[in-house]
């Protein structure tokens, strides 16, 4: 594992001082399955980096949603939220990790290995994010800030211009390609009748998107932007 620290430490500019949260944030629940000693009645998953992703999406979306509101003073909520959607979707960040090429440094079962589980669009992201959680841990919010403003900017700078509406996009390019139209869903609806908040689940093509926003209009968009994302448009 000391190589794979060395690499990770140097792809996220940190040197760790709890190394065992690095060792966890690289280790996917393949490789915890079958290890020796493992505890009677443990939990399948202890070990691995579930946890610490489940942290470091949260880290993800804070310092993104603050880059944003930054970096695009004059945008309002719709368009930042599609700027958001799409910036912390599975491709986006699955995308970063294969330029960092993340997967040869990922601890997992010889034979998900063999299959090529590390270059999973679900294995790649998940790993960034457990990283980030990581990293957030051992050293807090600025450390994680450089990392996400040093991995995210290609991606942020790409589309500068404001983003056309998602709903309609998605509509228009599955009509091009003759394939029925997308479903939203409300998944929940929370807070109080003045100050509501909306998640929407979107599905095409056997794909889905989730989205949230204060109005169902603006879940909406955003779920369809996250659907974009995953098909790759």
């Amino acid at each position: 594992m000391s190589a794979s620290r060395e690499a990770a430490q140097a792809l996220l500019g940190h040197r760790f001082g709890r190394p065992a949260l690095l060792d966890e944030a690289l280790t996917h629940r393949s490789a915890i399955y079958g290890r020796a000693g493992r505890r009677r009645g443990e939990r399948r998953g202890v070990g691995s980096n579930e946890r610490l992703e489940f942290v470091g999406d949260r880290v993800l979306g804070l310092l993104m949603a603050e880059w944003l509101v930054e970096r695009f003073p004059n945008e309002q909520e719709g368009e930042l939220g599609i700027r958001l959607a799409h910036l912390v979707s599975r491709a986006t960040i699955a995308g970063i990790a294969e330029r960092a090429g993340l997967a040869a440094v990922l601890a997992v079962a010889p034979g998900e290995a063999r299959a090529g589980v590390t270059s999973l669009t679900t294995v790649l992201a998940d790993a960034i994010e457990a990283l980030l959680g990581a990293l957030y841990l051992d050293a807090g919010l600025e450390p994680a800030r450089r990392f996400v403003r040093a991995a995210w900017a290609e991606d942020l700078e790409r589309h500068l211009l404001p983003p056309k509406d998602p709903k309609m996009q998605l509509q228009e390019w599955l009509m091009a390609r003759g394939c029925p139209l997308p479903q939203y869903r409300e998944v929940s609806r929370e807070g109080p009748p003045h100050a509501p908040h909306f998640r929407i689940h979107a599905e095409a093509l056997g794909q889905a998107g989730e989205g949230e926003g204060t109005s169902k209009r603006l879940a909406e968009r955003a779920a369809a932007a996250a659907l974009l994302a995953k098909l790759g448009t």
